[in-house]
């Protein structure tokens, strides 16, 4: 019976599982992979909520397709989440209508300040956003 209670105890501990990441780690410079140029053209957006910094959603700039803008998804108003609006150009708060330009900029209120942008850039087709 006692060569059987190291097999019974190990059968009742708690398991550790391990989680997989999302993002990778930050590089040497503060940035992190969100996801590639690819997804982003196939899916018109790609929004993160694992970077140190916090939520992040990133177009494709409107007249230059091979650059990337990064900005806090949060509308300053009322902290409900932007919508982008590839048809318009712009983010659009689903909660007020606040209205935003690709740069983050405010177009219209009620907010009366501008989304949040973060550094963004190309590395190859891997997208990356200063993380801190």
């Amino acid at each position: 019976m006692a060569t059987y209670l190291p097999v019974a105890l190990a059968a009742c501990s708690p398991q550790k599982t391990e989680l997989p990441l999302t993002v990778s780690a930050t590089d040497s410079e503060g940035y992190q992979s969100i996801g590639t140029l690819e997804q982003l053209t196939e899916k018109g957006k790609l929004l993160s909520k694992e970077l140190a910094i916090g939520s992040v959603l990133v177009i494709q700039k409107p007249d230059n397709p091979q650059e990337v803008i990064a900005v806090n998804p949060s509308c300053p108003h009322a902290g409900c989440s932007v919508n982008w609006k590839a048809d318009q150009n712009a983010f659009i708060c689903p909660c007020h209508d606040s209205k935003f330009a690709a740069d983050g900029q405010l177009l219209e209120g009620p907010a009366e300040e501008p989304l949040k942008r973060y550094e963004a850039k190309l590395e190859g087709k891997t997208i990356l956003v200063k993380a801190g």
